[in-house]
């Protein structure tokens, strides 16, 4: 239920943003600078993945996320994992359920978050892609927490 709860408020949060970005005009033109040099909202329509990777590749992307889903609601579903591994788990059905359902609707991802740290133009991203993210990180360090106790 816990794995559940978090995706739909993940993926709500998600598209709630996307969709308050796409909507305003303002951005439909320019970036809004928030942070001088450093953060800027930019909305971005994205036909690949992180850094653009398999760019028009739309389609193939969507399949892939829905797989993972599928593979990881399986895997909290009938293995029962720790309450870190499940809500890393939710954090990342959430953040692939949020881009999925845009390339399946739009046939692109709006990304809108563009930092430039140092000096570097990170590549811009969303809600969904920062749970992905943190859901990674928190499956990989409780997945070492676990290594060393066993």
């Amino acid at each position: 239920m816990m794995t559940a709860i978090i995706a739909v408020i993940v993926l709500a949060v998600d598209q709630l943003t996307k969709y308050a970005v796409q909507s305003s005009t303002v951005l439909q033109t320019r970036s809004i600078e928030v942070i001088h040099n450093f953060f800027y909202l930019t909305y971005v329509k994205n036909t690949g993945a992180a850094w653009s990777v398999f760019s028009d590749k739309t389609q193939l992307l969507a399949l892939v996320s829905a797989v993972a889903i599928g593979i990881m609601l399986w895997y909290v579903i009938t293995k029962k994992p720790k309450k870190w591994i499940t809500i890393a788990l939710a954090l990342m059905i959430g953040g692939a359920a949020g881009n999925m359902v845009d390339r399946i609707w739009l046939g692109y991802v709006r990304d809108f978050f563009d930092f430039y740290p140092f000096g570097y133009n990170f590549p811009v991203f969303n809600v969904a892609d920062i749970a992905l993210t943190v859901g990674v990180i928190m499956l990989i360090l409780a997945s070492l927490k676990e290594d060393k106790h066993a």
